[in-house]
């Protein structure tokens, strides 16, 4: 928020004194005025309030009762006491209470603007450190890979395009195409990088804490409400708000987010008053929201609300030619995560990886080079490092050679394993294995030049 939205509450029962501190601020702050401590706190709960100033001494409640009862109720509001009485033990009283700082009615006016403003900028790096609590998941060194493929290139293309205008995107694509890690790529290049970037994927989320999540709510808004709570859209103010899986969002906050949208404010669960926000929406879904909104499960308001840059990522099947740079993409971040020295992908092995349908798309595949790294100890990924379940996809999908019969294929990938496995126990040495199996060494040369081993044999242990 920049300054001129930020607002400042004055509770004092002199007149005077209102009418002096709305006269020093007026200009940079929007200032409202209560007389009383019950007056002050109705204003509280009625509009948003981003720093009090507040007597000690009211008639009725005290400044202090007053104090108290903020910070149990608006724990995010800064609080300025001011009063007649210049006594250090009010002071201790005041930062005891939660009170920013304390100030006597004989004020500097210059003072007073420094306080006020030093207070207001504390707030902002308390939103800063809730932001950054909530993305505690950090995502560490992955990002949105774009392969060989036209279908990349045009995506990569698109988001050079409207990453830096405000509009709202939609992200549409099977799970584990990588919808987050676009929606981060887009947010990197907008121009503001450096603002925060909420991730909040909808179908994590049980029903009844969805409202909260994102809207936030007061203390004592509902059981378990034990303090009040900044939702999604306020802790991505500035910055992109990512809506993950959006066509699983029930249909009664579907309304409440469209007017979110609309009227660029929100309302807290259990609050009475509207909240400007400030944020880029990215939405993404593995859902049909055409045909849910024909079935009214979407609304059809929201749907083009949202589609205003739609985006479709294509699943891992449909662009098989980049499979090889994300896997030595995967292959490279985990090499380096787990301090392993695994040099690349054995040229047949990554046949067979391009061949595969990859059901799971991209998060199948960066899960599988996970898992190969970290249990395995050779410095190439071969045939047989893989699960058995991708030589079996490569038999469905190849046709065998000629003369040869879907049999005798499976009995090569068999074998041919076996060969590489046994190479291996062997230190690659090609007469240690022949001896090893118990095969003349001629019959072993012959089945690892038919078997296409001999080469990539040489090239990995130097045979």
């Amino acid at each position: 928020m920049t300054a001129k939205t930020k607002t400042v509450l004055v509770i004092d029962d002199d007149e005077g004194m209102r009418d002096t501190i709305a006269a020093i601020f007026k200009r940079d702050y929007r200032i409202l005025r209560a007389s009383s401590g019950e007056a002050g706190l109705l204003v509280l709960h009625r509009e948003h309030v981003d720093l009090v100033l507040l007597d000690v001494r009211l008639p009725g409640i005290s400044g202090f009762d007053v104090l108290k009862i903020m910070r149990e109720n608006y724990s995010v509001v800064e609080v300025i006491i001011i009063s007649a009485i210049s006594e250090i033990e009010t002071a201790v009283q005041a930062m005891k209470h939660g009170a920013y700082h304390y100030i006597t009615k004989d004020f500097d006016y210059d003072t007073m603007r420094s306080l006020v403003r030093n207070a207001l900028e504390r707030q902002d790096l308390n939103r800063q450190v809730l932001t950054l609590s909530a993305q505690i998941a950090d995502q560490g060194d992955r990002e949105f890979v774009v392969g060989a493929s036209n279908a990349g290139r045009e995506i990569l293309e698109l988001v050079n395009r409207v990453a830096q205008l405000p509009a709202t995107v939609l992200i549409l694509g099977e799970s584990g195409t990588g919808k987050e890690l676009l929606a981060r790529l887009i947010h990197r290049k907008s121009g503001h990088a450096e603002a925060p970037f909420m991730a909040v994927n909808l179908a994590a989320i049980p029903r009844e804490l969805v409202e909260s999540t994102l809207f936030g709510h007061e203390r004592g808004a509902f059981t378990g409400a034990h303090k009040q709570q900044i939702g999604k859209f306020e802790l991505a103010a500035g910055g992109t708000l990512f809506l993950d899986e959006i066509g699983d969002l029930p249909l009664d906050l579907q309304a409440k987010l469209l007017r979110a949208i609309q009227e660029e404010e929100i309302e807290r669960v259990g609050g009475q008053k509207p909240i400007k926000t400030d944020f880029r929406l990215i939405a993404a879904t593995n859902t049909d929201l055409e045909k849910a909104v024909k079935e009214g499960r979407f609304r059809e308001d929201l749907f083009y609300r949202i589609n205003v840059v739609p985006i479709k990522l294509p699943p891992l099947r449909e662009r098989p030619e980049d499979i090889p740079d994300l896997a030595r993409v995967f292959l490279q971040r985990y090499s380096s995560r787990f301090r392993k020295r695994v040099e690349g992908i054995a040229d047949s092995t990554m046949r067979i990886l391009t061949n595969y349908p990859w059901p799971g798309n991209i998060r199948e595949l960066e899960n599988l080079i996970e898992r190969l790294v970290a249990v395995g100890d050779k410095e190439w990924i071969t045939d047989e490092d893989l699960p058995y379940e991708f030589h079996f996809a490569q038999l469905d999908q190849s046709e065998p050679a000629a003369g040869e019969s879907l049999f005798q294929e499976a009995t090569n990938t068999f074998e041919r394993n076996f060969i590489l496995r046994a190479l291996e126990k062997s230190g690659w040495n090609v007469t240690a294995t022949a001896r090893y199996l118990g095969v003349p060494l001629s019959t072993l040369k012959f089945k690892m030049d038919r078997l296409d081993i001999r080469e990539l044999a040489k090239r990995l242990r130097g045979v």
